[in-house]
């Protein structure tokens, strides 16, 4: 729980503002009193976002979902407010400290407890999954350990039967270390995810280490698809239960009512006195919005922007929370001046991306972790939203950066510019909004005999700043190919047309003036893994159609983000 800060509305709809509660990708968090007296959750949807079809589809999906999902393991809806900004719903609010806290402060919880635990959040799930909605986001700071029993929170990425096409192009559900591997895979979600992801945050309540390892976010995920989970000193028979939820196959995972009878529970949770003192960890609340918090602005009115980028929980998936209630929204992507939101290492058959092979066969094939030391320099940012940023400060203190060399991918880039059919000059739009916008910054994607639009052979990338700077605005160019490519071919995979998520090829970082620098595609482009030269550009002509071109704003070779999203289509 944090206080309140000088640009927070004092009310939201008949709520009066307490305390914030944490902050993700969508917007802020608060806690509110209604007019009677009754403690709510408010999830606030920032101003810079409301503007986009997917955000705000995503929103009142959310919204749509709550309301279906009643359960005595999940938060109610209360109001919400879906027909002009600011835009907001509130839940119930539930004291108690998240599973994540509750493990940090007092340790792996006793067998029993465990038992208990996966009993109750497995006949949580099951009421879920009654309203023909998937959680998809199960993991430990998901779930409050309430006096009354445990609780599921967050279903900004739940979905329904109904609901599977949202999305689905620019948004990878889930944590890693508790997403299925299925979802890694195929992104085939489903119930049997969610039993995965129950298994997962089991194995981390009863051991207290995160399920697959810690380290980078590729690591995790490699380790997720191939390795054991991590089960060492666990009771055999929990430890079997556990096991059986986290089978790497969907098909050999219980169903939760089976899984409720394995477990044999012959008490309630909330008479176990184990469980009965985590109450203890709870914060207090405060009664009115000056006792002990900052007073909020005089005046209603909408909410503007967090003046500092909202924390990113989502990258840290068993790390204690940064508030008090714990409450860490899933974030649609993650977006970080120091991190690029999509982006650790990944390969697959000897090259950057996720593919199928031959016979339509997937096989996820991931970067070695190399520890925490190297998940500070992508993870341990803040997470920021597309906001508007001058050159002359864009980049902090990168007056004492040394120019980066190259740039390098650290996630899956689910960026992906699509044609516009009905355009005459090569027009067209990408499914993800940029991490950073500056209107200073100008690009262009030509022929490089003329000034046609790009389509084959070779292409000139121009890119300037229209005003001058006052420290260095080093940009990469990124020119992905739509589909996945195979390294000893140069081609797409034979057996099917997967959607590229490498990076790309990418050019150096330059520092940019107010004069035009441009850049042929595919003399000036290549591709970097761990450093070093992985392959050459290929030609357009090797794989036809709609391509996408990233602009990306380097600090480091392994910190960048978005500003500008192109493309062009290969004949």
């Amino acid at each position: 729980m944090d206080v309140l800060k000088a640009q927070d509305p004092a009310r939201i709809g008949a709520h009066t503002l307490l305390a914030r509660l944490g902050a993700g990708g969508m917007g802020q968090v608060y806690l509110g009193r209604s007019p009677g007296g009754r403690l709510v959750a408010i999830k606030v949807i920032r101003d810079e976002i409301v503007d986009h079809p997917e955000a705000l589809a995503r929103f009142r999906r959310e919204v749509e979902t709550v309301r279906a999902v009643r359960s005595a393991y999940t938060a109610n809806l209360i109001d919400a407010s879906l027909d002009t900004a600011p835009y907001w719903l509130a839940t119930e609010y539930v004291p108690g400290p998240t599973l994540s806290k509750a493990v940090a402060a007092r340790g792996p919880l006793p067998v029993e407890t465990c038992r208990g635990l996966l009993a109750a959040l497995a006949e949580g799930l099951a009421a879920v999954h009654a309203q023909r909605v998937t959680h998809r986001d199960l993991k430990p700071q998901n779930v409050i350990l309430a006096a009354q029993g445990p609780q599921l929170i967050d279903f900004g990425i739940a979905r329904s039967a109904a609901q599977t096409a949202l999305t689905e192009a620019g948004f990878a559900p889930g944590t890693p270390g508790y997403t299925a591997p299925e979802v890694l895979l195929r992104n085939e979600v489903g119930p049997a995810a969610d039993v995965f992801a129950l298994g997962a945050t089991l194995a981390y309540a009863a051991t207290g280490r995160p399920p697959f390892g810690p380290g980078e976010s590729a690591g995790v995920s490699y380790r997720t698809v191939h390795d054991p989970v991590d089960l060492q000193g666990v009771e055999a028979g929990l430890a079997a239960l556990i096991g059986s939820c986290v089978a790497k196959e969907p098909a050999g995972r219980p169903g939760l009512g089976e899984l409720i009878a394995w477990c044999g529970v012959r008490s309630a949770l909330v008479e176990d006195p184990f469980y009965a003192g985590l109450g203890e960890l709870a914060e207090m609340v405060p009664s009115t919005p000056a006792d002990s918090f900052a007073t909020p602005a005089a005046s209603p009115g909408p909410v503007p922007p967090p003046a500092h980028p909202p924390l990113s929980p989502h990258d840290l998936p068993t790390a204690p929370p940064a508030y008090g209630y714990g409450y860490t929204p899933t974030q649609q992507a993650r977006p970080a001046p120091g991190a690029g939101r999509r982006r650790k290492p990944w390969l697959i058959a000897g090259a950057t991306g996720l593919a199928v092979a031959a016979g339509a066969v997937a096989a996820l094939t991931l970067l070695p972790s190399r520890g925490d030391g190297a998940n500070k320099e992508a993870d341990g940012a803040s997470g920021v939203g597309a906001t508007s940023v001058a050159p002359t400060t864009a980049g902090g203190d990168e007056s004492k950066l040394q120019p980066p060399a190259y740039v390098e991918q650290t996630n899956p880039s689910r960026d992906l510019w699509k044609a516009d059919p009905q355009s005459q000059d090569g027009q067209g739009t990408c499914n993800l909004p940029v991490e950073e916008r500056s209107e200073h910054f100008q690009a262009s994607v030509a022929d490089a005999d003329s000034d046609a639009p790009y389509t084959s052979g070779k292409g000139r990338i121009g890119l300037r700043l229209t005003s001058a700077v006052s420290t260095p605005y080093y940009v990469a160019v990124a020119v992905k190919s739509p589909h996945a490519i195979d390294s000893d071919t140069g081609k797409p995979f034979e057996g099917g047309l997967q959607d590229n998520l490498d990076l790309g090829y990418t050019s150096r970082p330059v520092a940019l003036g107010t004069e035009w620098v441009y850049l042929t595609y595919p003399d000036d482009f290549r591709q970097v893994v761990r450093g070093k030269k992985a392959g050459d550009a290929i030609p357009v002509a090797n794989d036809p159609g709609d391509w996408t071109v990233l602009f990306l704003h380097v600090r480091e070779p392994r910190k960048y983000v978005t500003i500008d999203c192109r493309g062009f289509v290969s004949k």
